[in-house]
């Protein structure tokens, strides 16, 4: 039976007239491969010997060069680039396979579950299945990825298909303090066939190296796009303002703050509050949620938020203390002296008016 054909694929049956494997290598016979050198010229007696040139001189191969990528074995094509595009990504320096460098974003909770969810969610997107998945060892491996390349259309019949089927092995391993890792990619098994026959095809190291980056880099892709969108989500949630209420004074404490937010939202607020009221921040340290400030001014600035009255805070060394609420949406805040003893009461219900105007107050997403 015809098989109908439209003006464009017939154009394509004349112009893919070559496989895969024959657009990897120079075109032409092979005869460069079995060349003889050919001797100098012989030169009589008496006459000079003319100076050669060296241009066209090929040079010698290296030590470590292959000296079986000759012929339709030698790949011409371009060596590929590892290009970590996304954010908090880069190419380890001097490593020998193909690895990347992942940092976390500061709302990232478990980087290696967000990497094994990236990479589960580019298999689920371009239909790749998974054949073996172990997230406590960190491998994830592809089932066999199947590409088709149509050589030749034939109207009466089927037409004549190249296959290229590739199965790849992703390694995670993330550091024990959690904030980095990497992602390796390998080729584990790779076939060819045309025509439904199996091609011998010789897969050097620069072949396997020039498959493992262009998946890499795809993958790489789709974890730019998620981790973008995921730090627009941040960007937009970080300006929001924040509640803060006023708890009045118990035994141990004495009277402190209570921000409707988690501890790492508070803590990022507050790094950019209190700069604007006054305080200096000399120190900090996110695993006690402590701030070393120092306020420098203790009239000017602080006499337009005051009015007419006295400011209650003298100039000196404070402290401001974040403690996680039993809550895990809401976060305790002490200020205390440079000796960590807690201000007195009235201080604390005096600053809570302009604390919580600034701490309120939504921020422009940049």
């Amino acid at each position: 039976m015809l098989k109908q054909v439209t003006p464009i694929l017939l154009i394509a049956a004349v112009t893919a007239c070559s496989t895969p494997t024959d657009r990897r290598v120079a075109n032409g016979s092979e005869e460069f491969a079995n060349a003889q050198a050919t001797p100098l010229l012989t030169i009589p007696e008496g006459l000079t010997e003319p100076t050669y040139s060296r241009e066209y001189d090929i040079p010698k191969p290296g030590e470590d060069a292959n000296k079986e990528l000759v012929g339709r074995r030698l790949d011409i094509r371009p060596p590929l680039l590892v290009l970590p595009m996304s954010e908090g990504t880069r190419v380890e320096e001097g490593s020998d396979n193909i690895k990347i460098i992942v940092e976390s974003i500061p709302s990232t909770t478990d980087l290696k579950q967000e990497v094994f969810d990236n990479l589960k969610g580019f298999m689920a997107k371009y239909d790749v299945p998974v054949q073996k998945e172990d997230y406590e060892e960190g491998v994830l491996e592809t089932g066999w990825i199947e590409n088709r390349d149509v050589i030749e259309t034939s109207w009466f019949g089927s037409d004549k298909v190249y296959v290229l089927r590739q199965r790849y092995r992703y390694d995670v391993d993330v550091s024990p303090h959690g904030r980095s890792g990497s992602m390796s990619i390998d080729l584990i098994e790779h076939e060819e066939s045309y025509d439904g026959e199996e091609q011998e095809v010789f897969l050097s190291g620069e072949d396997q190296r020039r498959y493992t980056i262009d998946m890499l880099n795809n993958t790489i892709a789709y974890m730019s796009v998620k981790r973008d969108k995921q730090i627009k989500a941040d960007r937009i949630e970080q300006s929001r303002g924040i509640d803060v209420d006023l708890v009045a004074e118990t035994e141990e404490t004495g009277a402190y703050w209570i921000a409707e937010a988690d501890f790492t939202k508070t803590w990022d607020r507050l790094r950019i509050v209190m700069p604007e009221l006054g305080f200096d921040i000399v120190d900090m340290n996110t695993a006690e949620g402590l701030y070393y400030v120092v306020l420098e001014e203790s009239g000017g600035f602080w006499s337009s938020l005051w009015g007419e009255d006295k400011l209650p805070l003298e100039r000196g060394n404070y402290r401001v203390e974040l403690e996680e609420a039993d809550d895990k949406d809401q976060t305790k805040i002490f200020i205390k002296n440079s000796a960590g003893e807690p201000l007195d009461n009235e201080i604390i219900t005096e600053l809570y008016r302009v604390l919580s105007d600034a701490m309120q107050t939504d921020r422009k997403v940049r």
